[in-house]
């Protein structure tokens, strides 16, 4: 399987691709867009994007989910852990400036100030990686992966530095064909995507389905139609397969209130939920 990412070697996306497909050919991209233009154009490209994390909330690829509506296939909940990487001559005690993307720098901000770091923004940890690795200045260190460590020759010179110890992201498996895995007693997720006709109490009407069904949502995530302030499009995270009656029910409900309704998946939920 080939598995789009958006970032260079060694980011956080590639290292869960390997993590969870370690069969894969990984495919570098520069944006997300990339990422999921590949995948529509080419069935056998699926992208591996990262949806959320624990500490700094969604990332923000729902347009990209809304513009491009490719299935979901998975979903894994993946560990951030983010280390301090260094030239391998250099120590701790030599870095004065501290490079990595504006989220990482954010999750280790107790570490960084606690070291008294010089911090750089950079468009992303591992290329922050690869720029502390040309540099060859020793006062100069990254917040990034252990694969970076390992592509781009750096030492880590202190590990886990993350203020949260169990930093995660929830990163979402996509691709061009449609696939549904049967249903079975199994813990399952449906991610649907819609947009609410223009009437009073819409929103309202629209989830009572759920509510009478006795069906568990995830996810809502409300975020503005292309060009508008007044019309809205709704992402939904339904615990449950799209073929329980009691989902059924609570689709078939909320279809009435919907000017636009689409499936983007059904898929197995990660373990991590259970937790």
């Amino acid at each position: 399987m080939k598995i789009a990412y958006q970032g260079v070697a060694g980011s956080y996306s590639e290292s869960c691709a390997k993590k969870m497909y370690p069969e894969s050919e990984t495919i570098p991209c520069k944006t997300f867009d990339e990422c999921f233009e590949r995948s529509s154009e080419d069935n056998s490209i699926k992208s591996l994007i990262p949806e959320s994390n624990k500490t700094t909330g969604n990332i923000g690829v729902e347009y990209l989910i809304f513009k491009y509506r490719l299935n979901i296939y998975a979903e894994h909940f993946f560990p951030i852990n983010h280390n301090l990487l260094g030239l391998k001559d250099s120590y701790i005690e030599d870095i004065k400036e501290v490079y990595s993307h504006a989220q990482a720098l954010s999750q280790s901000s107790s570490f960084i100030r606690k070291k008294k770091f010089i911090e750089n923004v950079r468009a992303d940890t591992a290329g922050s990686a690869k720029f502390v690795s040309e540099t060859k200045d020793r006062s100069k260190a990254a917040i990034a992966s252990s694969l970076s460590a390992e592509i781009y020759g750096l030492k880590i010179l202190q590990e886990n530095i993350q203020d949260d110890k169990d930093n995660v992201t929830r990163f979402l498996l996509f691709g061009k064909d449609i696939f549904q895995p049967d249903f079975s007693d199994d813990n399952h997720v449906t991610s649907i995507l819609f947009k609410l006709k223009n009437k009073p109490a819409a929103l309202y009407s629209a989830l009572s389905g759920f509510a009478i069904n006795g069906v568990d949502m995830s996810k809502l995530q409300s975020f503005p139609e292309k060009n508008s302030f007044s019309s809205y499009f709704f992402l939904c995270d339904i615990d449950g397969h799209i073929e329980s009656p009691k989902i059924k029910n609570s689709l078939e409900e909320l279809g009435l209130h919907c000017q636009d309704m689409h499936v983007l998946g059904v898929y197995k939920s990660d373990i991590f939920r259970k937790k």
